[in-house]
């Protein structure tokens, strides 16, 4: 490709130009039999030809592996057919006002209720299948008024999925939340300071977690990219609210932005602890220039200038202490989603050419090294059967070379050994992008 060509269209974020099917793929070491269901991954892919403007705008695509009786079945890629893709559609309207059934479907995939969605912050959840065919968008009901974010969390234990919305007219932010069977039972706003972009947020088994921070609606930037920029004139701060609502608890923090939440919980004494992958300003300002294509790109998808930071919250005395946790950039935290919002002992996470676990009690960290020329994606946690210890589990992560002509791998570690090679490494039948967020699905039953 020339010198001109965005960054976000070459190397190991190139788009691939179509959609394929291949099955009985090629593994490499032993696949766990437990292993039964789909691995999703979702990321932007724009149409050959097309130059979306930035990193975020290019259209949803979903790769899957199929997993079964210690075979990988099947490898699949699907555009998300949104309006979008399909009619050209765009998101804003002459009236200046949104159509929310119209977004990319590009960041994430999450199952809930019996039914698989691709998300992105800017528009109504997209139903998918199994075999990743397009269903629609979907509001649940006519219920659903706001967006919907690409992170939702749902809580262990009562099978609730909480989420959110946000936008650049009031009520900035909405809180929402589903029933374990998918029904939309909760809407309420929250008050935060402007229109922020508030990409994650986190749960506790008691609360909600907000992230107010200086990454703003700037008009001027419409039709330049995504028109948020940070606003130094914006304080940063995280707030508090009780699940079922009620007034938000601000505490104030260094400058900072985050894309992606770790984890949060409640520690004995009652405050409330949250891990994150934290930007400075400086830190911040440099992915985004690489975001819009501008600047040299590196890490899983988002070029990462994040640190693990940890922020602890003490609603008795309305202090917060920061510490940060390791001295390496990393992104895409993620733990195993039976603890979202309860204590974890582990945490894993990518930095660049790495896979990363993190050990919250010993302080150790494990690493994986894929080499310069491999990247590695979002690792995925999925629990063994019968496991005893947290980390009984195993990781799956796509790693994408840096040349375009590489074909990528599902990688498939023990997560109780990060360090080591894979147990199984699954030969993808072409080159899957340096994308966003993936999610493992386990079979219900026969299929």
């Amino acid at each position: 490709m020339s010198d001109h060509t965005a960054t976000y269209l070459q190397g190991h974020l190139a788009p691939v130009p179509d959609e394929i099917d291949a099955v009985d793929l090629v593994v490499n070491g032993t696949l766990p039999c437990e292993l039964a269901g789909r691995y999703f991954r979702n990321g932007p892919n724009p149409r050959p030809g097309e130059d979306p403007g930035h990193l975020f705008f290019g259209h949803g695509m979903l790769h899957g592996v199929r997993l079964r009786d210690g075979r990988a079945e099947w490898y699949r890629n699907r555009w998300v057919r949104t309006r979008q893709l399909v009619e050209n559609a765009r998101p804003f309207r002459m009236d200046g006002t949104r159509d929310l059934t119209t977004g990319s479907a590009n960041t994430s995939v999450v199952a809930h209720g019996g039914k698989v969605f691709a998300l992105v912050e800017s528009s109504f959840p997209c139903e998918v299948t199994d075999a990743l065919d397009t269903v629609g968008p979907c509001d649940f009901g006519g219920r659903l008024t706001t967006a919907m974010t690409a992170h939702p969390k749902e809580d262990p234990v009562t099978g609730e999925l909480h989420f959110f919305g946000y936008g650049f007219t009031p009520p900035f932010v909405t809180y929402h939340r589903l029933s374990a069977d998918g029904q939309l039972i909760a809407s309420f706003p929250v008050d935060v300071g402007g229109p922020v972009m508030m990409h994650d947020f986190a749960i506790t088994k008691h609360h909600v977690v907000w992230l107010d921070l200086p990454v703003l609606f700037n008009p001027e930037r419409i039709g330049r990219g995504v028109p948020y920029d940070w606003n130094d004139t914006y304080p940063s701060r995280v707030g508090v609210m009780a699940k079922d609502g009620g007034p938000v608890r601000w505490f104030e923090i260094s400058p900072s932005y985050v894309f992606h939440v770790g984890n949060a919980s409640e520690d004995v004494q009652g405050r409330i602890v949250l891990d994150v992958a934290r930007y400075s300003r400086d830190g911040f300002t440099s992915t985004w220039a690489t975001m819009r294509g501008v600047a040299s790109s590196k890490g899983g998808g988002i070029a990462s200038n994040a640190l693990l930071c940890r922020w602890t919250l003490d609603t008795a005395n309305g202090l917060v202490s920061e510490q940060q946790l390791d001295d390496r950039h990393m992104e895409f935290p993620t733990v195993d989603d039976r603890l979202a919002g309860r204590s974890n002992r582990y945490l894993y996470a990518v930095d660049e050419h790495a896979i990363v676990k993190y050990d919250n009690v010993s302080g150790a960290v494990h690493r994986h090294e894929l080499g310069d020329d491999r990247h590695a994606g979002e690792a995925v946690f999925v629990p063994a059967e019968g496991g005893v210890a947290e980390d009984d589990g195993w990781l799956l992560s796509i790693a994408t070379h840096s040349d375009p002509g590489v074909p990528s791998q599902l990688l498939v570690h023990d997560a109780t050994d990060v360090a080591a090679k894979p147990v199984a490494t699954v030969q993808l039948p072409r080159r899957v992008p340096a994308g966003f967020h993936g999610a493992w699905v386990p079979d219900a039953g026969p299929a």
